[in-house]
């Protein structure tokens, strides 16, 4: 099936071939058509399949038909989303798919000024695409009304839900309509978020795409075993041997984060960070640098590089494990996105080795293990541009050049 002989209108199928899309993947085939008959649905599918697609066109042509009824202006939907980042994505998908059909979409998040928001609020949106903070203060304020909301989105739902936004989840249903249309779109499930998903929807129609296989196969996975001091020596090696490929680098913390991009600093590799830590206006630039390919490494946190499509990324290395093992299906799903091939290193110190473990049995994947011979690895200690605190570098450098005891005279003893 392709897209031509969907029931949509004839802007978004022009828009669709303009980007480049001819056939649904899997999830938009499963979900569009019930989306667009106004069918509840919870969807389980693994990143990087086209789960934002499988909501926004059907959301789109169900929105521009009503426009062209002479329906007065009004919040229409709403896509709650865990992160900035997703957030400004995910707009970014609405308005591309949605050109010529006047479906207004704005992104509203926190970090930034409200001022400018609320003055677009006010010229009035149909789909506003937002994180809960942000948009529950600018509810409160009375600048968002949500009671002609028809369909609520909540996407990377088990995130959100990690992230702790199960109370805001529950207070958005709160201001919203009871008779609305529900789509519920997460890459993993468990118990607590099935119980939550089937509190929000109503007679869903349930999805799901290859829950058996949360990575993606176009994914070649490998892990190294590598003392938790040495990663960096590692990192600086992978980097040296691929200077033309785009690396996304996940590590733990915010403070790791800002530790590798020092260490890559030291041996004169550009790169960049992004985390919570940073200000609105710095994190777009470094992902707008890192989309465009002027920037080619990025250090990420989980939270911060959750969900977003980022073009042509070769590898993901995972620095530090994930501590939850869902993550790690997010990490590597930000490469292989599409019909693209991507490469995931797992850096694994004898500390991670059960998070390791974790993982294989989440995803029922062994993970190939990548043998360093012995002498490979000391080259790779040996060979850093960081002299640092090389100390295997700093006693060769002493035995080649021993230093010579002084000829001089020897010191006169004081007198008492």
């Amino acid at each position: 099936m392709k897209y031509e002989d969907y029931h949509i209108s004839d802007e978004l199928k022009k828009n669709l071939d303009t980007q480049g899309f001819k056939r649904p993947t899997d999830i938009q085939f499963k979900s569009i058509p019930a989306i667009l008959k106004g069918e509840d649905v919870l969807a389980i599918a693994q990143t990087g399949t086209g789960k934002t697609a499988a909501f926004a066109i059907p959301v789109i042509d169900r929105l521009q038909r009503a426009k062209k009824t002479g329906r007065g202006d009004a919040i229409r939907c709403v896509v709650m989303v865990p992160t900035r980042e997703l957030a400004i994505q995910i707009t970014r998908s609405f308005e591309e798919l949605g050109k010529g059909t006047k479906v207004r979409t704005m992104s509203i998040f926190g970090g930034v000024d409200q001022d400018p928001q609320i003055a677009k609020l006010a010229k009035g949106v149909d789909v506003i695409v937002t994180t809960p903070g942000r948009m529950f203060d600018l509810v409160s304020q009375g600048h968002i009304l949500l009671d002609k909301v028809e369909t609520v989105v909540l996407d990377e739902a088990d995130h959100m839900l990690n992230l702790g936004f199960i109370k805001d989840i529950k207070d958005l249903v709160k201001f919203l309509p009871k008779k609305r249309q529900t789509l519920f779109f997460s890459a993993t499930i468990d118990d607590t978020i099935k119980k939550i998903a089937y509190s929000l929807v109503h007679k869903p129609i349930r999805i799901q795409v290859s829950p058996k296989d949360p990575v993606s196969k176009n994914v070649e996975h490998g892990v190294a075993y590598i003392k938790m001091d040495d990663k960096r020596f590692f990192l600086e090696r992978l980097i040296n041997e691929n200077p033309d490929k785009k690396i996304l680098i996940f590590v733990r913390t915010k403070v790791r984060a800002e530790r590798v991009l020092a260490a890559m600093q030291r041996v004169k590799i550009e790169t960049q960070t992004i985390h919570g830590d940073k200000d609105q206006s710095e994190r777009n630039q470094v992902m707008s640098a890192f989309r465009s390919g002027k920037n080619k490494i990025l250090i990420a946190t989980d939270v911060s590089a959750r969900g977003i499509d980022i073009p042509n990324v070769d590898f993901v290395v995972n620095y530090d494990l994930p501590d939850e093992p869902e993550n790690y299906v997010h990490r590597v799903g930000r490469t292989g996105r599409g019909k693209q091939k991507g490469q995931a290193i797992s850096f694994c110190s004898p500390e991670e080795r059960p998070l390791q473990s974790a993982i294989e049995k989440y995803t029922q994947t062994p993970i190939q293990v990548m043998d360093i011979e012995w002498n490979a690895y000391q080259d790779t200690l040996d060979f850093t541009e960081d002299t640092t605190d090389n100390w295997k570098q700093l006693i060769n450098e002493a035995e080649a050049n021993p230093i010579k005891p002084s000829k001089g005279k020897k010191p006169k003893k004081k007198k008492r």
